[in-house]
């Protein structure tokens, strides 16, 4: 349970990761040590030195308990001050003494000053103006004394070295950590780049480097890359290279029918134009996404210059909505295929097609909606795939095809980084297809 409450909030990426991993443990030491050493000796240190102070400074006072006036308080208590390095002098009523004065640094000075009032109950105020001397303030019968004494009698010298030294260091080498870091990381970036392209359709040049295991990894996908690109290539090959050889037999097949009588050559020639049609699909599933490769293009230009075509063929179609501006990396002729599949299918199968499109600043959809049958939910799955037919589903009269046109589609979109969704339309209450790709 606590590791999903923290998983929320870790940060996303490998590189930010890594650096809280560097980064943590030396705040978490610095932390320790600073405490360690401000509870555990300085602040020891400092109390056992200020309170060894405080019973020189009691000793002058009841020193100068015995003097009468001012100049004799400071004769009695010349000798003493000679031998415990103070000096002493009266404050004048007029005059205003720099009081509680100490460094913004130093973060030992309010210690100091807590012992000292705690052992002096006639301290007025306490100056600690610099790193060599501390300036009591002390209230007397014969006015207001001040008392001067080297500043390291009340704690260790500069304290906050250790810390300043602790800090530099820690923030020096964790800069050079993070360039080593960023040197590290930065293979794996490009892998995680190289990989992100090929599986939306763009192949882009990359060597392995960094780290033995990273290099390792790199060569096992530049390998996975080749075998994919040669099995799609043999697919393309074989599949063309079938449906472009029975094209020969099929214009002898129409030479000898057009010899026939028409009344015995009609359902052969239907025959031969159904052959013709698979040899079509055949050939529109060989090619994939092979025409070129992906390039930046305005899709609603693209989208608007499709339907215009579908309504010089004579199909009822339309480009309801445009969502969003901008360009996206696709490769034309197939986004155009898959886009015209989609139609073909929306009036074979209903009367109308809708094409609308949406575009954010990380995902593109287009979608297109019909007013036909639509697929059931529980046949959807089978619908793209290849050679599947849904006679169930679909208007038969009007022809069921080879079961292409959606594996065309889907095989463009994965090949884009995307995928097909089908669904019920909420417009025209038959199928909604959508292409979603990756910008």
């Amino acid at each position: 349970m606590f590791s999903r409450w923290l998983k929320q909030y870790m940060p996303r990426s490998l590189y930010a990761r890594a650096a809280l991993i560097l980064v943590l443990p030396v705040v978490v030491l610095l932390l320790v040590v600073g405490i360690a050493f401000l509870q555990k000796h300085l602040e020891d240190v400092t109390a056992q030195m200020t309170k060894t102070a405080t019973r020189e400074v009691t000793l002058v006072l009841e020193t100068m308990k015995r003097a009468e006036t001012q100049q004799q308080a400071l004769a009695a208590i010349r000798l003493d001050l000679s031998v415990l390095d103070m000096k002493a002098r009266f404050v004048d009523g007029d005059e205003n003494p720099m009081t509680d004065r100490r460094r913004w640094y130093d973060f030992i000075a309010p210690q100091v000053e807590y012992h000292l009032r705690a052992g002096l109950p006639d301290l007025v105020a306490v100056a600690l103006p610099s790193g060599d001397e501390a300036r009591l303030y002390l209230e007397t019968d014969l006015g207001l004394l001040q008392l001067t004494i080297d500043r390291r009698r009340l704690s260790p010298t500069a304290p906050h070295q250790l810390i300043v030294t602790m800090m530099f260091f820690a923030v020096v080498m964790t800069t050079i950590s993070f360039l080593y870091m960023r040197n590290q990381l930065r293979p794996i970036t490009r892998l995680s780049d190289a990989a992100q392209a090929f599986g939306r359709g763009r192949v882009v040049p990359y060597t392995p480097g960094g780290a033995i295991e990273v290099r390792a990894a790199g060569s096992a996908f530049l390998e996975m890359r080749a075998r994919i690109e040669r099995q799609m290539e043999q697919r393309t090959m074989m599949l063309s290279g079938v449906s472009h050889d029975l094209r020969t037999p099929l214009t002898r097949l129409k030479l000898g029918l057009s010899m026939l009588p028409e009344d015995e050559a009609a359902p052969l020639k239907q025959d031969v134009d159904e052959m013709q049609l698979l040899l079509d699909a055949f050939l529109d599933f060989s090619r994939g996404v092979a025409e070129g490769p992906a390039e930046a293009i305005e899709p609603a230009l693209l989208l608007r210059q499709i339907v215009e075509d579908a309504r010089r063929a004579g199909h009822q179609a339309e480009l309801v909505s445009v969502e969003g501006d901008g360009t996206a990396m696709l490769r034309p002729m197939a986004i155009r295929r898959a886009v015209e599949n989609l139609i073909g299918n929306a009036v074979r199968y209903g009367n109308r097609a809708e094409v609308s499109l949406s575009l954010t600043p990380k995902t593109m959809r287009i979608r297109v909606e019909d007013d036909g049958p639509g697929i059931p939910v529980e046949q959807r799955t089978e619908a793209v795939k290849p050679f599947s037919r849904l006679d169930p589903a679909r208007n038969q009269n009007q022809g069921s095809g080879v079961g292409l046109g959606l594996a065309i589609v889907a095989d463009i979109a994965r090949a884009h980084g995307g995928v097909l969704r089908l669904g019920k339309s909420e417009r025209l209450g038959g199928l909604c297809a959508d292409i979603i790709v990756g910008r």
